[in-house]
């Protein structure tokens, strides 16, 4: 398949890249910097340009059969307004060239997986340390919520750098959880990977921790 891997330079970004090429898929690393891929690979075309850039996320989206978004804002503070009018514009850009499958990746503690957590937990990280960036991902979802794609957001619990085992837990269920669940990086690109070919959680929002 043809895939488009925006935030291709992070953590999990570039474990899908990664894991996208082991696949046989061909990719495009869209990235705001030269340099910001390491990866080399005949499947792999790196496209340098900014999440306001009409005109290179055409080129970068048309003719792909699906995008992945592993964006995410880069302080606990500050609300990351570039993250989202990104996702407008990449939203808006999918629908204007017929890309419709998006998987999105977000976190547990979002929306209403909020309350999937115990009281103190969901105090403690949704509530304090981690507010802002649950409220900004908790905004991108209404926005692929009230698209035209067929999307998937995908909410991992705590990351870490594990190995990918495919040992995981999933589902799309209201469920109580015990403590902060965790799972590694790897396993959630290849979760998001899995979801190309798979149609469970088209329009859902799917947890997962190991």
């Amino acid at each position: 398949m043809k895939i488009v891997i925006f935030g291709a330079s992070g953590k999990t970004g570039s474990l899908a890249v990664e894991q996208a090429l082991e696949l046989g898929h061909q990719v495009t690393a869209y990235v705001r910097r030269s340099g910001a891929v390491s990866q080399q690979h005949p499947n792999l075309k790196i496209l340098i340009g900014e999440l306001n850039d009409s005109s290179s996320l055409s080129e970068a989206i048309k003719g792909a059969d699906a995008c992945i978004s592993t964006l995410g804002g880069a302080s606990l503070t500050k609300h990351a307004a570039e993250v989202a009018t990104g996702i407008e514009n990449i939203i808006k850009t999918m629908e204007l060239t017929g890309v419709s499958r998006f998987i999105y990746l977000s976190s547990i503690g979002t929306g209403e997986s909020r309350y999937f957590m115990g009281p103190i937990m969901r105090f403690f990280i949704v509530d304090l340390m981690l507010r802002v960036p649950m409220a900004d991902h908790t905004a991108n979802e209404r926005r692929l919520a009230a698209s035209k794609l067929q999307w998937t957001v995908v909410k991992p619990g705590s990351l870490t750098d594990g190995p990918k085992t495919g040992n995981l837990k999933h589902g799309s269920e209201k469920i109580m959880l015990k403590g902060s669940p965790k799972i590694s990086r790897a396993n959630v690109a290849a979760f998001m990977l899995a979801q190309l070919t798979d149609s469970t959680y088209v329009k859902k929002a799917a947890w997962l921790y190991e």
